[in-house]
Parts: C-alpha cells; structure tokens; sequence
C-alpha cells in the first residue's frame, strides 16, 4: 500500500465526478458564464489542471510542465506562462475556451501524470521537506502537505464544476 493512497482515493473520486458533470455536455454550455465575472466550467477546469501540473511537476519533482513540455499553452492558445489566478471580471469574460477535446485530452495528461506520481509516493516519502513559493513568500511544506493543499484545491474546483453543471442542465445527472 502506498504512503498516499487517500489522495489518490479522493483525486480518483473527484476526477470521476468532473468526469460525469462534463459528459455529454457542449462546448457552448462548458464554456458559459453562470454570471458576469463568475468562472465557467471550462476556465475552472483549465485552473484546476494547472494547479495539479503545477504542484506534481515543478513544485514536487522540479520538472517542466506539463503545460509547456507537451504544448498545452498552444493548444489553449496561451502564453506558457499565463498566469494561474487572479482573473479580472473582464480576463474571464475575453478568456476563450479551446475545444472540448483540448481541454479533456489536458485533463487526461494531468490526471495521468499525477497518478504516476502520487503512486510512487511512499509513506517515508510524506514528511520530505518541499519549499515552494505560493505567491510572493516562500513556505515550506512536506510532501503530505502539498498534496493535502493540492486535493483541497481539486475537490473546491471539481464541485464547483459539478455545480454549474446542475445549474445549467438540473438535477439527476450523477449517480
């Protein structure tokens, strides 16, 4: 068994949920704004991959991104270093969603790269000291709590996903 299994059981969980809210869905309604200044489900999913490339390659392995080193800020038709968060009510307004298939095929490598990871993990693992710096500080962490901080984040945006999924097409679509 593998030091962080609950973080793998519950991204599993989560990813399976978005998953569902997304499925049959088109790119018109994953692209709209439940409200001036609010976050479509499409932007939330680009943010919520981004947080998981950024935490499982650069903050916890050193490597690029996957963002760049697989040509997603391409695909999306962004820059390499767009920033993450931070969006005004007029950034999210002009941010146009790239196709479905782009945007799934993103959260497919993500998912897949952070499932290798986090499978590795093991228990002695969980207390190694990682710095990375979240904003304008630089904080210390252990492995455990940047995953812990990475699944938080997952789960916020996943629901918020699966929110405006019951918000645009009503109830009865998950389980």
């Amino acid at each position: 068994m593998g030091g962080a299994d609950s973080v793998m059981w519950s991204l599993e969980r989560n990813w399976d949920m978005v998953g569902a809210a997304l499925d049959g869905l088109d790119e018109e309604t994953v692209a709209r704004q439940p409200a001036e200044g609010c976050s479509s489900m499409a932007w939330t999913l680009w943010h919520m991959n981004r947080v998981v490339d950024m935490f499982i390659q650069s903050r916890l392995q050193g490597k690029d991104l996957l963002w760049t080193s697989q040509g997603w800020s391409g695909k999306y038709g962004m820059a390499a270093d767009a920033k993450v968060l931070g969006y005004s009510a007029e950034e999210l307004a002009e941010w146009k969603a790239p196709s479905l298939e782009v945007q799934l095929g993103y959260f497919e490598a993500v998912k897949e790269s952070a499932r290798e990871y986090i499978r590795g993990v093991t228990k002695d693992d969980l207390d190694t000291k990682v710095v990375f710096p979240p904003s304008s500080q630089t904080r210390e962490h252990t492995i455990a709590t940047a995953l812990g901080q990475m699944v938080w984040d997952n789960v916020a945006h996943g629901g918020q996903i699966a929110y405006l999924r019951g918000m645009f097409k009503g109830m009865g679509w998950h389980r």
